[in-house]
């Protein structure tokens, strides 16, 4: 299965750390905080990986490469300086994602989640893994049901973690350019066709240059 990491956003609420460098490549213990999920991909068995691009760029080849030096084979999706939203990102990036089901990871997050699970997850068009809600986002986005199917209407609701596993056709007929993802899946979850799970381990998101530090303090803790 291949791996996407979305890493196209400006990061407003991180300014002014992303006016000269873009979000996935701001420091965290020593690392760009891109290249920890790129070395959990790695080891969960996530080899051929697909970065795509907007604000500046162009650093991210420049710093991460072809991702030999981790043993991936990593590709890029260029948007441009606009970037095209998750749904428009990922429609971008269908060629280099194939036909085959496709694991997408927000390139903003930090996570304890073992991805390799998802190799052999069975979905219909989209599996994602949720999160209880946390202090910043209380109201949550989908309801998950007993029998793991995920709905938009029902309450109460968890958090979308950005980590989902899609089908090709979800996207199929989506037209190219500016597109969310939200509205897709809220689509698909009336066809009964969106799954997922609950994942009460480790997950942070890396939005603001506080949540930047305590993401610093959790990787230097010993």
């Amino acid at each position: 299965m291949k791996a996407m990491i979305l890493a196209a956003g400006r990061g407003e609420r991180m300014r002014p750390l992303t006016d000269q460098t873009p979000k996935p490549l701001l420091i965290a213990a020593g690392k760009p905080i891109i290249e920890y999920t790129i070395l959990q991909l790695v080891a969960a068995g996530f080899t051929d990986i697909v970065i795509n691009t907007a604000h500046l760029g162009g650093q991210l080849p420049t710093v991460l490469g072809n991702g030999a030096r981790w043993g991936a084979n990593i590709n890029y999706s260029h948007e441009g300086e606009q970037a095209l939203e998750t749904a428009g990102g990922i429609i971008n990036a269908l060629p280099l994602l194939g036909e085959e089901p496709f694991l997408v990871v927000n390139g903003d997050i930090a996570t304890d989640f073992n991805f390799a699970k998802l190799h052999q997850q069975p979905i219909a068009l989209a599996y994602l893994v949720l999160i209880s809600n946390p202090s910043h986002h209380e109201q949550g986005d989908f309801y998950l049901a007993a029998n793991g199917q995920l709905s938009s209407i029902e309450t109460p609701k968890l958090t979308f973690s950005g980590i989902g596993v899609y089908h090709p056709d979800l996207f199929r007929h989506q037209p190219a350019g500016i597109r969310k993802l939200a509205p897709i899946l809220r689509a698909a979850m009336l066809e009964h066709k969106v799954s997922g799970e609950h994942f009460e381990g480790f997950w942070m998101d890396i939005g603001t240059p506080e949540r930047l530090q305590a993401l610093h303090a959790h990787y230097s803790t010993p």
